[in-house]
């Protein structure tokens, strides 16, 4: 049995301490380049959690949150903690600040946030994990798959990998 497996989960953190993901992104080239400045600290994972995640999201100025997308099953939402990003979504443009929120059923509007501002901005993110979900990216030739491991596969739309 690893260390991992036997160390409980814990009980309380600082979030903006908690560690960042490894891997700044999962989305191939060139689609990664757009969340660069992008830092992520996966929060649901320190506490086990198995049916949702939540993440603790840092934007840095010119940083987006993801690609323009939608999720067949997921839902999500997100809260603004610091600064002021600019959600997209199908109706367009909105100037958040602290304190607001927005949530994104499955199949839903497609949406993202940008950092257009000269300050960084925080949001916690939160999103079930269904199992099969799928996200579209209506303005992108990118199609991601969720795998039976949890982790994202991407393709073109037509099925076609992208390199490694």
């Amino acid at each position: 049995m690893s260390d991992a497996a036997q160390t409980p989960p814990q009980a309380a953190i600082v979030a903006a301490e908690a560690p960042a993901r490894a891997k700044p992104s999962n989305y191939p080239e060139p689609f990664a380049a757009r969340v660069a400045g992008r830092v992520k600290r996966p929060l649901g994972d320190i506490f086990g959690l198995r049916n949702f995640g939540v993440n603790l999201t840092l934007l840095r100025p010119g940083a987006a949150s993801a690609v323009h997308h939608v999720h067949s099953r997921q839902d999500e939402f997100i809260y603004v903690l610091e600064g002021e990003p600019t959600l997209f979504t199908d109706a367009g443009q909105t100037r958040l600040r602290p304190g607001m929120v927005a949530g994104f059923p499955a199949n839903g509007t497609a949406h993202h946030l940008e950092n257009r501002t000269e300050r960084d901005c925080v949001i916690l993110e939160i999103g079930d994990r269904t199992a099969g979900d799928e996200g579209r990216y209506p303005d992108d030739d990118l199609k991601a798959v969720l795998g039976e491991d949890g982790r994202w596969r991407f393709t073109r739309k037509d099925g076609t990998p992208y390199p490694a």
